[in-house]
């Protein structure tokens, strides 16, 4: 009997994550399933993929596993080492005889004899299932849908094998709500919407990665949701009383005698929805008007007299 590297059977390091060595046997088991794949060896190596993924997706069994690997070597002959009933109990074998009956003798010669799921001498070949690969996608939405939340549809071109194993692409639509208060960066699971399910195998899901679509006006900043804020020089200088838009309607809004340029003005509570709501920020910009006219121009040539002695540039240190 040959000793068997699991992880070489998976494609995997040694070092591996737990989710590496899921995504690896998704892939490898998709593209070894002999309901896809017509090669004679095909069978065989999905039944190898099934038996290294059974060890190496449990923390227990793949620790138990792993220490045999600093003595043996694939395709070595093995015999359990003399101490090895104590780890194989101690992994556990949570297997049925029929999961037991698709694997090795090295598979049963590590975790099947201290559970009673000895392989028959004669098998027939059970039935093949695999679960759908998830599928993720990401989709941009209005900054006002998560103010609201929305009902939406998608359309996604998914790869599909067609009766005769050739990969082709479909479109897929999808309808979903989108709830009130999503932000940036968050996923929406849509179960059973990835990809289909090989024999009696159910559908993977699918994972909708929020963006927001850039805005002409507001932008975001994890819940918190800003708008820059032109105003004229007198308003920022005398104060003034204004209405002025956020994502949920227009509002009055103060701004203070002698404000500048950078200056926030927030709205508690008014940013995104939340447990705990972001806030609503202004932020403050001095537009200035053109001087085109002799008036104008004799406005601004007027006010200058009046500030001489202001440089807005002093605390650049030596400038004037």
């Amino acid at each position: 009997m040959q000793f068997k590297d699991y992880y070489e059977v998976m494609g995997v390091a040694r070092d591996a994550t737990p989710d590496q060595i899921k995504r690896a046997y998704r892939q490898l088991a998709r593209k070894h399933h002999p309901d896809v794949n017509k090669a004679k060896d095909a069978e065989v190596r999905f039944k190898e993929l099934g038996e290294a993924y059974a060890v190496l997706k449990d923390s227990e069994k793949r620790a138990a596993y792993d220490q045999l690997g600093a003595n043996w070597k694939s395709g070595q002959d093995f015999q359990p080492p003399p101490d090895w009933d104590t780890r194989a109990e101690h992994a556990g074998g949570d297997f049925s005889a029929a999961e037991a009956a698709q694997f090795s003798d090295f598979f049963e010669s590590l975790f099947g004899r201290e559970h009673g799921a000895a392989r028959p001498r004669s098998r027939r070949s059970q039935p093949l299932h695999a679960r759908g690969e998830d599928h993720h996608a990401k989709i941009q939405i209005e900054l006002e849908d998560a103010y609201e939340g929305a009902q939406k549809e998608i359309t996604l071109r998914v790869p599909q094998l067609d009766a005769q194993g050739r990969l082709g692409v479909r479109e897929h639509s999808v309808s979903f709500k989108l709830p009130r208060g999503v932000r940036a960066g968050q996923q929406i699971r849509l179960a059973a919407q990835g990809g289909a399910g090989m024999g009696e195998g159910p559908p993977g899901d699918l994972y909708l990665e929020i963006e927001f679509r850039p805005h002409a006006h507001y932008r975001v900043e994890r819940h918190d949701v800003y708008l820059d804020l032109p105003v004229a020089p007198w308003e920022a200088t005398l104060g003034a009383e204004i209405e002025v838009p956020t994502p949920t309607g227009t509002v009055a809004l103060t701004i203070p005698a002698n404000s500048t340029a950078g200056r926030k003005l927030r709205l508690k509570g008014r940013g995104l929805p939340a447990a705990t709501p972001g806030d609503f920020y202004f932020v403050l910009q001095i537009a200035l008007p053109a001087a085109t006219s002799e008036a104008e121009q004799a406005a601004h040539r007027s006010l200058a007299a009046q500030y001489q002695d202001f440089n807005p540039r002093a605390h650049l240190g030596g400038s004037k």
